[in-house]
């Protein structure tokens, strides 16, 4: 059964949303600041406080300035790219003050989930808000089936075939849940999930370790369910300040 988010819920849901839409305009505005410089043969070495400075300095091949047009505009395309920095880091510094000090039952778990190693303030926030705050998970496979790492098989007739992933789920869950598996190999080598990992798929080539990274997110999300629902810990997992 489909349930639908209340009001306070689904706001909860705005700030980590708009948190990954500016680091994607950060993105774009930076490699839009890099292509208008390579378009006249100059290489960006970096783009920190001292880039318009830097800019009034640059010289073409033939040691001429750049054209005058060209400086101001990207003068402008700096100063939109510090805006959305500034928001990120006032975002960012929000969700921190939220995490350290609301008694909300979200920010308890949030805290809950960062305890344990392998488990960043990004990655257990978005699980919180999206997944663990509200909704009422009843089984793994429904927690598997809500981040879309699921086997999505075809079957007609004699013909049978995988057709990997079915990518039905909540995006931003599942590529975070890659990101957290690709972490948690590193941070938590010793954990149950981990050795299963590296000895079923560890030996395997590039293509074959990243098909059991998805096996090893899908696990690791219905381990962090059964962490946050039953306070039962990853077999073999630490906590940070254990580890």
């Amino acid at each position: 059964m489909v349930r639908a988010p209340k009001v306070d819920e689904e706001d909860q849901k705005q700030l980590h949303r708009e948190l990954m839409g500016l680091r994607k305009e950060r993105t774009r505005q930076h490699n839009r600041i890099t292509g208008l410089l390579y378009s006249q043969g100059v290489e960006l070495k970096r783009c920190g406080k001292d880039f318009v400075e830097w800019l009034e300095g640059v010289k073409l091949w033939d040691g001429s300035a750049l054209p005058q047009g060209l400086v101001e505009r990207l003068k402008r395309e700096y100063e939109r790219l510090g805006l959305i920095r500034r928001q990120i880091k006032e975002l960012i510094a929000e969700r921190d003050q939220r995490v350290k000090h609301s008694e909300h039952s979200n920010a308890q778990t949030v805290r809950k989930m960062i305890e344990l190693r392998g488990i960043g303030a990004d990655s257990a926030w978005l699980y919180t808000m999206e997944v663990f705050g509200w909704r009422k998970i009843k089984n793994r496979r429904q927690m598997a089936a809500l981040s879309g790492l699921v086997p999505s098989p075809y079957q007609s007739g004699t013909s049978s075939r995988d057709q990997g992933i079915s990518k039905a789920g909540i995006r931003y869950v599942r590529a975070y849940a890659i990101e957290s598996a690709w972490n948690w190999l590193r941070l938590q080598p010793k954990s149950e999930l981990s050795r299963w990992y590296e000895k079923r798929f560890g030996k395997g080539s590039a293509r074959i370790r990243k098909i059991g990274i998805v096996a090893l997110a899908r696990r690791l999300l219905i381990a962090l369910w059964r962490y946050v629902e039953f306070d039962t810990l990853p077999k073999g997992a630490l906590l940070k300040k254990a580890a």
